[in-house]
This record gives structure tokens, C-alpha cells and sequence, in this order.
């Protein structure tokens, strides 16, 4: 009897054990990758194109302008069990040195865009797709099928996006209206169609002469909207757009910054809605 007892507790030991190992090889296989990201842009695309297969982190919010970030040790943290840090590559970016090497993490692969100009213009967000798909295609290379099904996929939706907002811009004839804007924002209203005809930086950089002059040429051509970057502080050119009478917009550079739009075709939708708003 005593040996029969011995036997089936040797018997599920063994079972025990092995439901274990199976557990573990199914996390190991089957585990998402652990993907940080310094902007909301480049994790919107890392969500779409990774689907499942990822856990996205992002660090800078959305509201915030990446050249006015200070990490935590919260921040720290999460870095270091990470497999990838992916980087919009914009010059503000300079907290990124010290925040991985705080992290210390032998397994990260730090991997910044070389894409440059305004991510929220469709051309240039679909540019962004290849950088994100690339990234993780080098981080996961047994899973390249699904990314780049996933990549195809997204960079259809950001072309019919496009051509559906320039219909509604061209409908809206915004080519014949003059604007003064954050220098952050001026690619994005170009190719909306909009004149810009003079451009300021932050807030800070407006001062009494900065701004008289740029109320003087506002006034010489005719300006009826200024647009604002909201990641630079709201209203920057609130006081350039009451000395014109003209209408005074703020735009967000990222998914998020306004409620409601975590991705970036919400935010980009979000952005022309509120440029028609302005001029009806």
C-alpha cells in the first residue's frame, strides 16, 4: 500500500512538472513584446501594426511637448523591461540619453525615425508605418508575416483618410485663406491647402516686437485665422489673432491631446474639423 501511495505521488509530481514547463514554453512563445515609445504618434502606429503581438508603453503625453519632458523613476522603471524603445527622432528628444542609461537594460534596442516633417500628414504618417514595421520586424522576425499584413493594411487606411479630408478641404475652398501659424503646425495647414503666410514659434518667443510685426503682415495680407500648436501652450497667438479680428485655432502635433482622439485618424479628423469650424 505504501509503495502504491509512493508511486502516485511520484505520478503527480510528474504531472505537476510538466503542466509547468508546458506553461512556461507557452508564455515564452506566445509572449507580447515590450514596446516603449516616445510619442503617441509613434505608438498609435506601433499598436496597429503590432496588434496583438505587442505591448505598447507610451511615455511623453500627448498634451506635452517632448523638448519639456522629465522622466521619473516610474519611467525608469518601465524601461528597463523593455525590448524596444522606438523614437520619433525629434530634436526635443534629449532626455532619451540619460533615461536609458538609468534604465540599464542589456536587452533594449533603441531605434529612433530618421522620418522627418509633420507625422499627421497622411504621406508622412505612411512613411512612419515602414519605420515602426521595420523596427519590430528586427525585434521579432517570426512574426513578419502578421506585421506586414498589418502594415499594408493601416497605410490603405491612411490613404483613403487623406483623400477623404481633401475633399472636404477643397470643397471647403481653404486655398484662398491666410494664416499665421505655429511654426509646428505650418506643414500640416500647407498641405490642408491653406496660404501660410508667416510663422512663430512658442509662446515665449513672441515678444512685443515679434508679435507687432507679425500683426503688421497679418494686416497687409489679409489674414482671417491663426493657428496655434497645443503642445507649445494654448492660445500662443490668441493676442496676434484679436489685434486681426481673425479666428484663433489650436492644433495638436499628437493622438490624444484632445479628447476623444486617441489615434491618429481621430486626431487628424479632429484637427480639419476644427480648421472648417473656424472659417465657415
Amino acid at each position: 500500500m505504501l509503495k502504491k501511495f509512493r508511486f502516485i505521488a511520484v505520478f503527480l509530481a510528474l504531472v505537476t512538472l510538466l503542466a509547468l514547463f508546458g506553461g512556461c514554453q507557452e508564455t515564452t512563445t506566445t509572449g507580447k513584446i515590450k514596446v516603449m515609445t516616445g510619442t503617441s504618434l509613434v505608438a498609435d502606429i506601433a499598436e496597429q501594426v503590432g496588434g496583438n503581438h505587442v505591448d505598447v508603453v507610451n511615455l511623453v503625453p500627448p498634451s506635452q511637448h517632448p523638448g519639456n519632458f522629465d522622466f521619473k523613476p516610474d519611467d525608469i522603471q518601465k524601461l528597463s523591461t523593455a525590448k524596444l524603445f522606438l523614437l520619433q527622432g525629434l530634436p526635443g528628444e534629449t532626455y532619451v540619453d540619460k533615461l536609458v542609461s538609468a534604465a540599464n537594460n542589456p536587452n533594449l534596442t533603441v531605434v529612433k525615425s530618421s522620418v522627418s516633417g509633420n507625422w499627421m500628414i497622411p504621406s508622412i504618417q505612411s512613411s512612419a508605418v515602414d519605420f515602426v514595421l521595420n523596427a519590430l520586424i528586427q525585434a521579432d522576425p517570426g512574426t513578419t508575416a502578421s506585421y506586414q499584413a498589418a502594415a499594408v493594411k493601416y497605410q490603405q487606411a491612411i490613404a483613403d483618410k487623406g483623400i477623404a479630408l481633401e475633399g472636404k478641404l477643397v470643397a471647403a475652398n481653404v486655398g484662398g485663406i491666410k494664416v499665421i501659424a505655429s511654426s509646428r503646425q505650418a506643414d500640416f495647414l500647407q498641405w490642408a491647402g491653406f496660404q501660410v503666410i508667416a510663422t512663430f514659434d512658442s509662446a515665449a518667443s513672441l515678444t512685443p516686437q515679434a508679435t507687432k510685426d507679425l500683426v503688421d503682415k497679418g494686416k497687409a495680407a489679409g489674414v482671417k485665422l491663426v493657428v496655434n500648436n497645443l503642445q507649445d501652450g494654448e492660445d500662443a497667438g490668441k493676442g496676434i489673432a484679436g489685434s486681426l479680428g481673425a479666428k484663433n485655432v489650436n492644433l495638436s502635433n499628437f493622438p490624444g491631446g484632445f479628447p476623444n482622439t486617441a489615434t491618429w485618424a481621430q486626431a487628424v479628423d479632429y484637427n480639419v474639423n476644427l480648421l472648417l469650424s473656424a472659417i465657415k
